[in-house]
């Protein structure tokens, strides 16, 4: 808020000796200030760094009050003198939040001043642009400056000479002052002695060293967070599991009236993010872990804004000094974790509920790249190679169902042999989650009887005729009470749905699921997130090497700790023509038709021949192989006799090979611009293409669409 104040041209009144008297300018020109600047307003600026000096600086800021006798004292009426105090507690490194300078420009951009006084050059900025800026304004509208050496004209070239020494001094001093503290800082880091804030499971003590929370639910909760960590893997399952159980962090009041008090608050993102990445946790004492980002900060008007680096740019890490959660290698071990975690084109990412399970785990055989997932349906995946719409690229794609299916029979015949000792961990994994959560509650109950208990005994302590304070604290005891039941109520729901231990039955339909580790992968039960969990703790990466012109898929599974399998498989194509033994299965069908077998009987006998469709696995049916016979003609009851000459095609196969529309090629042979002929069964068009005339095609289709284009 302005603060505008008129000063008596009187000299501030001492409650000891009258009136102070004014000290003398040194550097005063006669002549200098004219009745034109008299006629504007004399305005002193009064600015202290931060709070502490508002307080513990009394001295300085009375100076700076006082500058108001100066400009009474060279000639300016009481009521054109203007005090701007409203930047007090800001900083002069930057002139963003000081709307008090901001003031300054704009009255002297309007013709308003005269004169402008600041105890000393660094009040009024610590910046060389913004105190150039103002010397400029000052300079055009003819402002003088004065602080207590003097009056300076910023239009005189040794003034302004003089001033701009004085603005580069000050900014000199601040960033002097600056490195001081920083290398005081940096020395006592060094010797692993500098703590500000701590984070949730630890206290700073009055000798200044650090130890452990001493409230046994804080560390508990603690040394939760790292353990479900391990168990689930990931940040985002770890945030969910806290809130879905609400298990809330013991954070303690780092200032304010309550500071050090222990407050119970639910778990956030960031906090969490906080705790992971500390490594505090692990023991160890770190220093410059965060950085300030400077184009940030420019671009956010002079909020700071900070960047983590790496563990290598940090300027101090001090391992083994302080007490541990967790051990420096599990750390370690979490940020590797939390790495692999993020979806980036070197790392798996976090496994999703898509039904692709190898999603972050395939890579393309061709270019050694990731292939990514891409949902057709919210059952139907597939995995497709970034550089396959590239010309000239090799790497093609496939549906997730063929080598989903490979991996997963693969894994599950890798688990089958600790089928017994799964049953024997599920039980145990489940009895120990349920007694980690049984202890949270318990010691919930307890806080919130000592709560209820407390509340009572200062209640009862208060006198009664003491209303205005008894019915505070019945309030209070009111209040604790019902949460304490509440809690109790919350306790008993949580018994009844999660019982201590597990009754026989379910550990009889537990062993029994174990045991049959296939029926428990396919249960529609099991969650396509610990699918994916499962195979990423067995199989480190999954190479397929896909071939456009060709079914059959070779996989390379490569496991965690080394070991590598190869595998064929067979995976859906688009066209008959892409499948291996296309020629064999034409050649099939026609010997079949010639033989005078039906097209129905023809569809039975190459299904029980083993022949596999593009597609579809239902087989092959009459409508398929009546498709087939119509690219050779063969679709009448007598079987047709024509036969190609060396070179020729049949136009639909032309067209597929040189890759351009089946109408354009047939419009191009009835206009006579490619050699062709109609053959004599049903009238079908019949072209002759060695490998040069087939080049030509391609370059004139090429040429044409061009030219569309």
């Amino acid at each position: 808020m302005i603060d505008c104040k008129t000063i008596d041209p009187i000299a501030v009144t001492s409650s000891q000796s009258g009136p102070k008297p004014l000290p003398a300018l040194r550097r005063f020109r006669p002549g200098l200030i004219i009745d034109w600047h008299l006629s504007l307003l004399a305005i002193v600026y009064v600015r202290q760094s931060n709070p502490q000096q508002i307080f513990d600086h009394q001295e300085s800021r009375e100076r700076q009050y006082a500058l108001a006798n100066y400009a009474a004292a060279l000639g300016w009426p009481q009521d054109r003198i203007l005090i701007i105090d409203e930047d007090q507690g800001k900083n002069g490194k930057t002139a963003e939040l000081r709307t008090g300078f901001h003031r300054i420009l704009a009255e002297v951009t309007m013709e308003h001043v005269g004169l402008i006084l600041g105890i000393e050059m660094s009040r009024l900025a610590r910046s060389n642009t913004d105190w150039h800026r103002l010397l400029d304004m000052c300079g055009i509208f003819g402002t003088i400056l004065a602080d207590e050496d003097g009056l300076y004209d910023p239009r005189d070239s040794n003034d302004r000479l003089l001033l701009g020494l004085k603005g580069t001094m000050s900014e000199y001093e601040l960033v002097t002052m600056h490195n001081r503290l920083e290398r005081g800082r940096l020395h006592k880091a060094e010797r692993g002695e500098l703590f500000q804030n701590v984070p949730s499971g630890y206290v700073k003590l009055p000798t200044g060293t650090v130890a452990l929370d001493p409230d046994e639910q804080a560390r508990s909760t603690v040394q939760l967070v790292f353990d479900k960590f391990d168990e689930l893997g990931s940040f985002g399952r770890l945030y969910r599991y806290l809130a879905r159980n609400k298990i809330c962090l013991g954070m303690r009041a780092q200032r304010g009236p309550r500071r050090g008090e222990l407050e119970w608050r639910p778990a956030r993102r960031a906090t969490l993010e906080r705790m992971l990445h500390h490594p505090i946790y692990a023991g160890a004492y770190s220093y410059g872990r965060r950085r300030i980002d400077h184009k940030k900060t420019a671009a956010s008007g002079g909020r700071i804004k900070m960047r983590s680096v790496p563990m290598s740019e940090w300027k101090v890490l001090l391992q083994d000094r302080l007490p541990a959660y967790i051990t420096w290698e599990r750390y370690l071990a979490n940020q590797q974790r939390l790495l692999r975690n993020r979806t980036t084109s070197g790392s798996p990412g976090v496994p999703r509920t898509g039904v692709a399970l190898l999603s972050g785990l395939l890579v393309c055989g061709a270019c050694g790249r990731r292939m990514r997932v891409s949902y057709r349906s919210k059952s139907t995946a597939y995995y497709g190679c970034t550089l396959r719409h590239f010309e000239g690229s090799s790497c093609c794609g496939l549906s997730a169902g063929a080598i989903d299916d490979l991996v997963a029979q693969q894994v599950l015949v890798g688990l089958e042999p600790a089928s017994l000792e799964l049953s024997v961990k599920a039980i145990q994994d489940i009895e120990q989650e349920r007694e980690r959560l049984r202890r949270q509650w318990e010691q919930r109950r307890q806080r919130a009887a000592y709560e209820s208990e407390r509340a009572e005994r200062q209640y009862r302590a208060v006198e009664p005729e003491n209303r205005l304070v008894a019915r505070s604290l019945e309030k209070c005891w009111e209040d604790a009470m019902r949460n304490q039941r509440t809690l109790e109520e919350e306790y008993d729901r949580f018994l009844k749905e999660q019982p201590p231990r597990l009754s026989e039955d379910e550990k009889v339909w537990i062993a029994a699921m174990s045991s049959n580790i296939p029926a428990l992968w396919k249960a529609p039960g099991t969650p396509i997130a610990t699918r994916k969990e499962i195979i990423r703790l067995m199989v480190e990466r999954v190479v397929v090497h896909v071939r456009a012109d060709n079914e059959q898929v070779d996989a390379v599974i490569s496991w965690q700790g080394g070991r590598t399998t190869q595998h064929k498989m067979i995976r859906s194509v688009a066209r008959y023509d892409s499948l291996s033994n296309y020629d064999e299965l034409i050649e099939r069908i026609m010997g079949l038709r010639r033989e005078g077998q039906t097209i129905a009987q023809i569809a039975a006998q190459i299904n029980r021949d083993g022949y596999r469709t593009p597609i579809s696995r239902k087989g092959y049916t009459s409508t398929t192989v009546r498709k087939l016979l119509s690219r050779r003609g063969l679709t009448k009851d007598k079987i047709g006799t024509e036969e190609l000459f060396a070179k020729e095609w049949w136009l639909p196969d032309l067209a597929r090979e040189i890759r351009m529309s089946i109408d354009k090629l047939r419009d191009w042979a009835v206009r006579g611009l490619v050699r062709a002929r109609q053959a004599s069964t049903r009238g079908r068009w019949v072209v002759w293409a060695d490998r040069r005339e087939q080049r030509r095609l391609r370059e004139l289709a090429s040429d044409m669409k061009q030219a569309d284009a």
